[in-house]
């Protein structure tokens, strides 16, 4: 398994990491937009992206550059919460865009961090302090914003959104969970998690009517309608596998939180970007909306900040851990009484 640390330092490389992931995952939703726009086969696309992804492993293998695993069944069989989370989470995502803007995107699934803190103490029964839960609440002041100022928002679209936010929020609590199957290897996770998503998408495209679709479009349009559906699916399959990459490399290096708010920053440049690529309106409601969330997600941060550093400066009780500590411990009770005595 090769090294990611690239001879840096522990935040150079968290750095590093962080960066990469915002950079791929902004370009993928920007591609992903532009496909979708041509045309709205988003099972499709996430087919298309996950063989070029797979394709992609395989050739490090070939080169010799990584070493992939062998499909083991049982291994399989115990990454079934994150293949199920995964495909999910990447259905809903594509199939937000399909009905919303891409700046309006943020909003629709601005509901990530109260899913988070939520899933935490359900899952992992994780309390949330006051500021905590006071965060929560102006991230969903800032949903309700954004959502409630649109006129012609698509309620599909929302759905889709809201959905999207449980999945995210349960989808890096899965993958820490889900590293030690494969004894924390990175890649071999993504590579487990491409190839078996992969066989649960084939049959969506099916299910669906989407291969119809794709049999009624080449009759009657010709190849040519696919043109630039196909070269978005290219790109979006490399910089898929990319993003993919960066996700576990982010989570595993960092945290489901770290995760959580890089994402946020993430929606803020993505609604930039659907202002200048897509000549989105970017409304007065979106802008407070957008304001709130990440002034929710700041607090969060603040508020778990000041736990850690709480826990940190708090010095821990002594607690003997062996017998010759305990023994140690009794005579030093023998010699106070016998002071004492004296």
């Amino acid at each position: 398994m090769p090294s990611f640390n690239l001879g840096l330092s522990e935040r150079a490389s968290t750095f590093c990491v962080i960066s990469f992931y915002m950079v791929t995952a902004l370009v993928m939703v920007s591609v992903n937009k532009w496909a979708l726009n041509t045309l709205p086969l988003p099972w499709t696309l996430l087919w298309i992206q996950m063989i070029i992804a797979v394709f992609l492993l395989k050739v490090t293998q070939y080169t010799g550059l990584l070493k992939m695993p062998e499909i083991v069944a049982k291994t399989a069989k115990a990454l079934i919460p994150l293949i199920a989370i995964n495909v999910l989470g990447l259905g809903v995502n594509t199939l937000c865009l399909v009905y919303v803007d891409t700046s309006f995107y943020q909003i629709a699934r601005g509901l990530v961090l109260p899913f988070t803190v939520f899933f935490a103490y359900v899952l992992l029964r994780q309390p949330s302090s006051k500021l905590v839960l006071a965060s929560c609440f102006t991230v969903f002041c800032g949903f309700y914003t954004g959502v409630t100022s649109e006129i012609s928002v698509s309620h599909l679209g929302i759905f889709f959104g809201v959905i999207s936010s449980i999945t995210t929020s349960l989808h890096a609590i899965v993958i820490k969970k889900s590293l030690g199957v494969v004894n924390n290897s990175t890649l071999d996770l993504v590579y487990y998690n491409n190839v078996l998503s992969l066989l649960a998408v084939t049959p969506l495209i099916v299910l669906t009517g989407e291969s119809a679709e794709i049999s009624y479009r080449l009759s009657n349009d010709g190849f040519e309608a696919f043109h630039t559906f196909l070269f978005a699916g290219l790109i979006t399959g490399i910089f898929g596998f990319l993003v993919n990459l960066a996700s576990f490399l982010q989570i595993s290096k960092t945290s489901p939180t770290t995760h959580m708010i890089a994402g946020a920053v993430r929606g803020v440049i993505q609604t930039l970007l659907g202002y200048w690529a897509f000549n989105e309106i970017i409304t007065t409601g979106r802008l407070l909306g957008i304001f709130l969330i990440l002034s929710g997600g700041a607090l969060y941060t603040w508020a778990k900040d000041k736990e850690m550093t709480a826990k940190d400066s708090a010095e821990p009780a002594y607690i003997p851990m062996t017998q010759q500590d305990i023994d140690g411990e009794e005579e030093d009770e023998e010699i106070d009484e016998d002071n004492r005595k004296a």
